[in-house]
């Protein structure tokens, strides 16, 4: 179950710029070689209509990597200009980890194929 949930927010002071500024939630649930669940905090510059704009996430983790449980945080960030993916970041949060996965530390990725399924890939250590 994936549930994205807009979040009405008014900065303060308002600055009007080209792109409305959004907070938003969502849940994710994985199935594979990444399997559970998280928690997702958003805030975005984007143009539903065009798909242009950047996103900043921290997302809550809790499932198994490759076998092993536990949970951690993760940060990433990207630019759409509508029909690419670009200017990605993507980081786990040092000392964020639990149980078998306390001690994570890394990078990943994520790629959006072409009917909408977001695959999410881990590049991490362990200490």
């Amino acid at each position: 179950m994936n549930a994205f949930t807009p979040t009405p927010v008014v900065p303060d002071p308002a600055v009007q710029t080209g792109l409305p500024v959004g907070i938003s939630t969502m849940e994710k649930s994985f199935q594979g070689e990444v399997a559970g669940h998280s928690a997702t905090l958003f805030t975005a510059a984007y143009d539903q209509g065009t798909g242009v704009g950047t996103y900043v996430a921290m997302e809550s983790f809790e499932g198994s990597l490759n076998g092993q449980s536990g949970a951690f945080n993760f940060a990433h960030s990207a630019t759409t200009l509508g029909t690419d993916r670009g200017k990605e970041f993507f980081v786990l949060v040092p000392t964020s980890g639990t149980g078998e996965l306390k001690g994570i530390s890394g990078t990943g990725g994520m790629s959006i194929d072409a009917d909408g399924t977001h695959r999410i890939w881990f590049e991490y250590e362990l200490d």
